[in-house]
């Protein structure tokens, strides 16, 4: 089952004159519980094509279908709570919120749909995590590699059908980026989630088991990964 459908997704910056062609009419497709690595030169769209494929950016054509949803149908709103409630996010800066403790941070998207977050959920993921013991501290007084933990628990914590991930270890050293992705991967298994994760790390698709290359805008490699750790 296809979880995500990307069809002739375009995005072009500027006009005739100065025109730049970030996504070039890219059409992926991803199954259930696929983790994908998406990999390219600074500048190749990579993020980009994240960014609209999240709902984040609206692309200048094309469509993105979610579970058989297409999210450009929605209007804004009800595209914001879609993705709140289908899709977890995770950064390369974290994006806590500092006045807020560990608990609180992932379960927040959870409080913005009003809902009471299941206290045995929880302590499931912060115990998957490693962060029982932290789960009162703020953002501040956490490391680097447990501060991304908290942004992984948070977009966990709705489990959502699908996980993009842009450079979730940019800002960590090699052994704790490879402790993070170990760690997301475990909790996504749990949860039959798939991931789309944006790269320049190579060392990092050693994890997944299909990998895209995108050049100016283009995907110039789709392929399996015989070599992933998993098989």
């Amino acid at each position: 089952m296809d979880i995500l459908e990307v069809k002739n997704l375009c995005k072009v910056y500027g006009n005739n004159e100065i025109k730049i062609n970030a996504v070039d009419n890219i059409s992926v497709n991803v199954k259930k519980g696929e983790f994908v690595t998406v990999i390219g030169e600074s500048g190749s769209g990579k993020s980009t094509l994240l960014n609209c494929i999240g709902g984040l950016l609206n692309p200048t054509s094309g469509e993105v279908y979610i579970k058989g949803k297409n999210i450009y149908s929605l209007d804004e709103e009800e595209r914001t709570i879609f993705r709140r409630q289908n899709i977890g996010f995770i950064f390369q800066s974290f994006n806590l919120i500092a006045e807020l403790n560990v608990e609180q941070n992932i379960i927040f998207p959870i409080l913005l749909d009003y809902k009471k977050p299941e206290e045995k959920e929880v302590d499931e993921i912060l115990n998957i995590l490693g962060l029982l013991d932290r789960r009162h501290h703020l953002p501040s007084q956490l490391s680097g590699g447990q501060q991304q933990r908290v942004a992984i628990g948070r977009a966990l914590i709705t489990k959502p059908m699908l996980i993009l991930a842009d450079e979730p270890t940019g800002n960590l050293d090699t052994k704790t980026g490879e402790e993070v992705i170990e760690l997301l991967l475990k909790a996504s298994e749990l949860y039959n989630q798939t991931i789309l994760m944006i790269t320049h790390n190579l060392k990092l698709t050693n994890y997944s088991k299909r990998i895209i290359k995108i050049v100016d805008g283009k995907v110039k490699v789709d392929v399996k990964n015989n070599n992933n750790r998993g098989n």
